[in-house]
């Protein structure tokens, strides 16, 4: 069973998230949060599997309640809710350690489907916003993220410039006539290697390291 924690400041958001998600088979709605402070104590608390964070609310940001919330053992994943109109935040909830974002106003099948995703382990960001999300950010701070990519062997640093670019982990096989197989297991390598929680830090790890550039196909 997938249990999940809405953090929202707005009751209605949280009413609506949960109409949904009871509906679903395989996903119960944990407990529901207003702030992030509260949200950090719930997580705890509850023990949810996935904890929906909207990154403005009161007392307590997203961010770092995220932060808090994925610092702790056997954490639970956080998928941040975001909005076209708040990118730099974004950018933050990723580096503090959320698994992926979802548009405020995605579908309900949307909203389900990334939740199923982020609680098997995987990752969920939209291509199209982590571009326009580095495009704007990336170059701005000092960024010492190059030097971590010395760790990694030649054949890593191809694959997560692939990773970056959009690629699934099938399509990069394909690229690099490989197994699937053995592009998971470099991808779980150079995760370790670089000290990244999940795919999604991977990429904003590859962009800021100049691996790949703003707009690259």
């Amino acid at each position: 069973m997938i249990r999940v924690l809405l953090a929202d400041d707005q009751a209605l958001v949280r009413h609506g998230f949960g109409m949904i998600l009871r509906a679903e088979e395989g996903i119960a709605v944990a407990g529901e949060a207003g702030d992030g402070a509260e949200a950090v104590s719930l997580a705890a608390e509850l023990d949810p599997t996935v904890v929906l964070m909207d990154v403005r609310m009161p007392e307590l940001d997203g961010i770092e309640a995220t932060r808090r919330i994925v610092s702790t053992v056997d954490s639970p994943r956080v998928l941040v809710l975001t909005t076209f109109d708040n990118d730099e935040i974004v950018l933050g909830a990723l580096r503090a350690g959320a698994s992926g974002f979802l548009m405020k106003d995605a579908p309900g099948d949307q909203l389900v489907a990334a939740i199923r995703v982020v609680a098997g382990g995987g990752s969920l960001f939209a291509p199209s916003v982590t571009r326009r999300l580095v495009e704007r950010y990336v170059g701005t701070t000092v960024l010492a993220a190059s030097a971590g990519l010395d760790e990694l062997t030649g054949r890593e640093r191809e694959i997560l410039r692939l990773v970056a670019r959009g690629l699934s982990n099938a399509e990069v096989a394909a690229e690099l006539v490989l197994s699937e197989h053995t592009v998971k297991t470099h991808i779980t390598h150079l995760l370790q290697k670089l000290g990244l929680r999940d795919r999604t830090q991977a990429v904003v790890f590859a962009y800021e390291a100049g691996l790949v550039r703003p707009g690259e196909r």
